[in-house]
């Protein structure tokens, strides 16, 4: 993923704002890919309960951005990622953090759901 001009904040680095929107979609492209989300017609979609972020080095544009993500937590309706960030072609994470959703019914989101077979299954693929 690139970095863009309007990331960088005053002190020359990118914003930690810009961190969880990478880390937003690093976990929508890989729902995507894996056929569990539909933007506009998922009956059950995660809503994010938790994120935390550890910075260990900054970015800024232009760098280019690799993300990682595994599995930290498959639960009955929630499913915790752990992500992290590689600035260019670095070998050491520039960031690391966590992601929580919680599945619930799209018209009614106040009641929490199973998670999508779909979702289970490429979250179990994550497991090895």
């Amino acid at each position: 993923m690139a970095t863009r001009w309007m990331d960088n904040d005053i002190y020359g680095h990118m914003n930690n704002v810009q961190h969880y929107s990478l880390f937003d979609t690093l976990v929508a492209r890989f729902l995507l890919a894996h056929g569990v989300l539909d933007l506009a017609r998922s009956p059950h979609v995660g809503l994010v309960v938790e994120t935390g972020c550890r910075y260990h080095a900054p970015m800024a544009f232009p760098d280019e951005v690799t993300g990682g993500l595994r599995l930290r937590r498959l639960g009955g309706s929630s499913i915790t990622y752990e992500l992290a960030l590689f600035r260019n072609e670095e070998g050491q994470a520039a960031a690391e953090g966590h992601f929580t959703h919680v599945y619930v019914d799209r018209a009614q989101q106040s009641r929490t759901v199973p998670l999508p077979e779909a979702l289970r299954r490429a979250a179990e693929a994550l497991l090895t």
